[in-house]
């Protein structure tokens, strides 16, 4: 039997971690992560605040998990996005060539000469902060690297014999593309889903820091009582 790696157990251990604290925070927090404290500001790990408070007395802890909330389901909505709208360019320019390709690769290589935090800091700035423009901004910012890995898989599956079958059966491109092309480019789609996911973790994390960032919702209903 296969023994799983070190790096892959500590990796599913803080995924499984941040994956909790997200759907704990959706009804419970230890403190109010809004409430300030005055009396115990930069507080170290107590009872009342596990983790500490910041300057203004908040709760560290509390902050951390509503924040955690806020980047996972901007992460989350920014790479289906990103994959839904890649994925089709990506399958049509690869599998139809031609005009289709030759538009379709110009606007992608347009987007791909602007660096992808300048080019969602720059459609933030034409529509605003909120999570939704923030999620159409990223997910714009890397649409760009889907369409490219998208379209190098199905050139290659274009080829493979099972889609040449599909054509001498007389099925139409569109029955094709969807039925023999788009599944066998999934596992490099799977992949790219992986690591857009952190990579959007840390942009996110990266315009909150510009002060472009999402609001803090509301408390949990499940606030411990002081």
């Amino acid at each position: 039997m296969r023994r799983a790696s070190v790096p892959a157990v500590v990796g599913g251990l803080l995924l499984g971690l941040l994956v909790a604290a997200v759907l704990i925070s959706l009804v419970w927090t230890p403190v109010d992560p809004l409430a300030i404290d005055l009396a115990a500001p930069l507080a170290p790990p107590s009872a009342r605040h596990w983790l500490g408070s910041d300057e203004f007395g908040r709760d560290v802890l509390s902050r951390a998990m509503v924040g955690a909330r806020i980047s996972v389901g901007i992460a989350l909505s920014t790479v289906a996005c990103s994959l839904a709208a890649g994925t089709v360019v990506g399958v049509a320019a690869g599998f139809l060539r031609g005009p289709v390709d030759r538009l379709a690769m110009t606007v992608n290589d347009a987007l791909l000469a602007f660096p992808g935090m300048l080019l969602a800091l720059g459609v933030i700035a034409v529509f605003g902060a909120g999570a939704t423009r923030i999620v159409f901004a990223l997910a714009l910012a890397y649409l760009p690297s889907v369409v490219r890995v998208v379209r190098g898989a199905v050139l290659s599956i274009r080829e493979r014999e099972y889609v040449e079958a599909s054509r001498v059966m007389g099925n139409s491109e569109a029955y094709s593309m969807i039925r023999h092309v788009a599944p066998n480019a999934s596992p490099q789609i799977a992949v790219l889903a992986t690591s857009m996911f952190g990579w959007v973790l840390l942009a996110e994390s990266a315009l909150s820091f510009l002060g472009v960032g999402v609001p803090p919702p509301k408390p949990a209903w499940g606030v411990m009582l002081s």
